[in-house]
């Protein structure tokens, strides 16, 4: 499908699974906005999640989603969860400069007794861990990697700990997933998976206003000092009409990123660019894992022969790559 130009006058709107950035001068604040449908339909259905868990990884893929596509090298930024309880691992693996792709591990069992006894929320089903953020420029860069705890806090709350602690940028993060059931065209019933985000950050030009009484102080800090550094009037103001963005306006498709950015920040005036595109896009291939397979011993190629054959499947997209025992040995 072809897009045709907008004319004079006119607004293209970013529609599902495009990233919007966005910027708000007179409050100093930059951000990204998103709304994310087949996309996710197609990342949740190919694995079958129940909503439960379906509901934890599109959290994260938005999250993902938000902050990989500001990122301006040639690599990958992954999020990634490992905690102790029924939902056990969350991985979102962006591939910049659109690729995403991601999975859940969870425990069958642990998740239904979890459920029966009401114990629904993220913070049950994920229990206690770590969140971790990791950022691959390749292999000639080191990868970094940043480590928040999951502590009872949101995943979005979290996030934003992250980035005023690690990156010393006031942030506040906004997620939200929803679950539509409507009609076909046949008037058959549906079931499609939605999911919005926001990230709002406060950039000013003199470094020293984004001092912040939410910036946790260095050893020696104390209560006095650290209300010496009162919040900045234009980012409390911000952070409070983020705080105003109810989930449904996150995952509405009738609103859209742009209407709901002209309804928080129209009185200071709020200025949106070109969108960016985000694809469901796996990086496996079958020769990457044959490279894998490689390293197989004669004992491990042995183990998982089954007729003839070792089969591998992805864990992201479900492919499932098929290899002659004889074709594995050789590479050994």
């Amino acid at each position: 499908m072809t897009e045709t130009a907008s004319q004079l006058g006119e607004f293209g709107f970013a529609g599902d699974d495009r990233v919007v950035p966005f910027q708000v001068d007179g409050l100093d604040v930059r951000g990204r906005a998103v709304q994310l449908g087949p996309l996710l339909n197609s990342i949740l259905g190919r694995h079958d999640y129940p909503p439960a868990v379906a509901r934890l990884l599109a959290e994260a893929i938005a999250l993902t989603v938000l902050i990989g596509t500001s990122l301006k090298f040639e690599g990958k930024f992954i999020v990634q969860t490992k905690s102790d309880g029924p939902v056990d691992l969350l991985v979102c693996d962006f591939a910049t400069p659109e690729n995403i792709r991601a999975y859940a591990r969870f425990d069958e069992e642990r998740l239904k007794e979890a459920l029966a006894a009401g114990k629904a929320s993220p913070t049950d089903l994920l229990g206690t861990g770590v969140l971790a953020f990791t950022i691959d420029q390749g292999s000639f860069m080191q990868p970094y990697q940043g480590i928040v705890p999951l502590d009872g806090s949101s995943l979005e709350d979290i996030a934003g700990f992250y980035f005023r602690q690690s990156e010393q940028i006031p942030t506040r993060i906004r997620l939200a997933v929803a679950e539509l059931f409507d009609r076909d065209g046949e008037g058959k019933p549906r079931h499609s998976w939605r999911a919005g985000g926001l990230v709002a950050q406060f950039m000013p030009e003199a470094p020293e206003r984004m001092q912040s009484r939410d910036l946790h102080g260095g050893d020696g800090d104390t209560e006095s000092e650290n209300e010496a550094h009162e919040e900045d009037d234009s980012w409390a103001e911000a952070r409070m009409l983020v705080e105003t963005v109810d989930g449904d306006e996150l995952t509405d498709p009738q609103i859209g990123i742009e209407r709901l950015l002209f309804r928080l920040f129209h009185e200071r005036g709020v200025r949106v660019y070109d969108p960016q595109p985000v694809l469901d896009k796996c990086s496996c291939s079958r020769e990457k894992i044959k490279s894998v397979l490689k390293g197989f011993t004669a004992e491990e190629i042995a183990a998982s022969e089954e007729d003839g054959a070792i089969s591998v499947t992805c864990e992201f997209c479900s492919t499932t790559y098929r290899y002659d025992v004889a074709e594995v040995a050789s590479l050994a």
